[in-house]
């Protein structure tokens, strides 16, 4: 994944507070830019103009310590927040243009203002270096070789994407958790509204004798995956998975399962989350795509292709596959910087337990049969 937590939170505010940033990361450039001159996505533009605002401010030698104080635990802190709550002028101008990002971010994924800001700055690179920090964005491009960030004079600096920097970077990124949480909503309600039946619709009950003493569920009692899709700029991972099947109606089913314990490639977690609930399908077999936002999922759009695959498909009385229409179905933007496919899992049975893993090769769940009984 990316550069360790415990790099992250060696951060001293102290040490932060009391340094003027320089350059000596190579020559400088007016503005970030984008190799073949490729068009730069709404919240990769939002983030940017975050940053460069962020920078800036930080000539504040009082709103930088506090800056440095409160990335000093090394998560991430609401950016919008953090200005709003110091009384310093540079922090009062910041609030002004992060709310504009915010509001940018919001309508490019899709997201509405209940959302709130979403927003962050973290901090990673050589953390307790004591060199002056820089202020960056994660690349919009997964290939990408490049990363800029800025310093207080708004001057641009390359940062190799595959190197932990030598100087401390504070990050601009979205809250990740937060707008995929906001997001599979967004996703849910808008494939109901499109005729696809999602925990959000009103899909029919599950049959009397089900309902009355409990249901079957198929439940992640370990999950790992080799690579999720991140470097070392962009944090932990937003994972989230699209359980898809044919409802009790015969109608394609999509149900969404968010897995935001899941942060780092290589490490086996235990989360005893429940995956699919078996009582709302028909049959006893369902597929699983798992992705990952990488920032500039729309979740509207998302839902939108989704649903317009998945609604041509009709129950022919045997089940039908649906992992490569929902894969299918994903715009051809979704591959550079916006929901990356993590891994899939066809035909998971009601009765599959043990380890399975996934088509791809990336991702490995160990399941087990679940019965959760009525109240």
């Amino acid at each position: 994944m990316s550069v360790s937590k415990q790099l992250r939170t060696a951060l001293c505010g102290l040490a932060l507070a009391g340094v003027v940033v320089t350059t000596t990361q190579g020559p400088a450039a007016a503005a970030p830019t984008v190799d073949g001159g490729a068009k730069v996505s709404p919240v990769a533009a939002a983030e940017d103009a975050a940053a460069r605002s962020l920078a800036r401010s930080l000539g504040d030698a009082g709103w930088r310590a506090e800056v440095g104080r409160a990335v000093a635990g090394g998560t991430g802190t609401g950016l919008k927040a953090l200005a709003d709550t110091s009384r310093t002028r540079a922090a009062t101008s910041l609030a002004v243009d992060v709310a504009a990002s915010d509001r940018s971010v919001r309508a490019a994924k899709g997201l509405a203002a209940d959302a709130g800001g979403l927003l962050t700055v973290t901090l990673t690179g050589a953390v307790g270096s004591h060199r002056a920090p820089l202020v960056a964005v994660a690349p919009s491009d997964d290939e990408a070789t490049a990363i800029t960030a800025y310093d207080t004079n708004g001057r641009a600096h390359t940062l190799d994407a595959a190197r932990t920097p030598d100087v401390p970077v504070y990050v601009v990124g979205i809250d990740g958790e937060k707008a995929v949480e906001a997001g599979v909503k967004v996703l849910e309600r808008e494939l109901a509204a499109a005729g696809v039946a999602t925990a959000a619709s009103s899909a029919p009950a599950a049959p009397a004798a089900t309902a009355a003493t409990g249901y079957w569920t198929s439940r992640i009692t370990s999950v790992r995956l080799n690579d999720d899709m991140e470097t070392w700029i962009k944090g932990d991972a937003e994972i989230f998975s699209i359980v898809s099947g044919f409802g009790l109606d015969g109608k394609v089913r999509v149900d969404t399962v968010t897995h935001p314990y899941l942060n780092d490639a290589g490490t086996t977690y235990y989360p005893n989350q429940i995956l699919v609930n078996w009582s709302q399908y028909k049959y006893n077999l369902a597929d699983v795509v798992m992705m990952e936002d990488d920032g500039d999922t729309n979740y509207s759009a998302l839902a939108k292709a989704i649903a317009a695959a998945l609604l041509t498909i009709a129950d022919l009385g045997a089940y039908i596959p649906l992992v490569d229409p929902v894969v299918d179905a994903i715009p051809s933007s979704f591959w550079t910087d916006d929901a990356d496919f993590v891994d899939a899992w066809y035909t998971l049975a009601r009765e599959t337990t043990g380890t399975r893993d996934g088509a791809g090769a990336n991702g490995r769940f160990t399941f087990d049969r679940y019965w959760v009984s009525a109240l």
